[in-house]
């Protein structure tokens, strides 16, 4: 007889070693799906929170367009600095325009050899200056476009709600 409650001790030790079992599985399997729902909702917000950072930048060069077509020639001075390197850069753009145009013609190239020569000039590019070295004020740009990018960085995210919330 001893044997037999042995054997019904062990079948009821079982028994419930398996039932802690599932439970102990049940509860995993929960914790996992609640992570991956989690996971997929920030994944869902750090996707939107892009969507507007780049909303911003896409901002911020509208409002640069704007403020240099509207006070580009007089800028406060704040701004000087900043308009006075867009003008300069469209004023090089139209020298090295009319330097293409005098190659082509003296050349007798077509558009479409240049087209595919600068093709594989831009894959090659190592992206060094081009004809002018750089000048002294590069290094002030440099600080200038950090301080702008901390800025931009400093700009408060928008909250967003997640399903749950809504």
């Amino acid at each position: 007889m001893n044997i037999n409650i042995d054997l019904n001790d062990l079948k009821e030790r079982a028994k419930d070693l398996a039932q802690t079992g599932v439970a102990k599985a049940l509860e995993l399997t929960d914790t996992g799906v609640s992570k991956a729902k989690q996971l997929a909702e920030i994944s869902k917000l750090k996707v939107l929170n892009l969507s507007e950072q780049d909303a911003i930048r896409r901002a911020y060069m509208d409002l640069g367009r704007l403020y240099y077509a509207e006070r580009g020639s007089a800028p406060e001075a704040a701004y000087a600095d900043l308009c006075d390197k867009i003008t300069r850069s469209k004023a090089q753009i139209q020298v090295n325009e009319q330097r293409i145009a005098d190659l082509k013609s003296s050349g007798n190239l077509t558009d479409e050899e240049v087209e595919h020569a600068c093709e594989s000039d831009f894959e090659d590019a190592d992206w060094e200056y081009v004809g002018n070295t750089p000048t002294e004020d590069t290094a002030p740009q440099a600080d200038a476009d950090a301080e702008a990018e901390a800025d931009a960085a400093d700009f408060e995210e928008p909250e967003v709600k997640t399903d749950d919330q809504v």
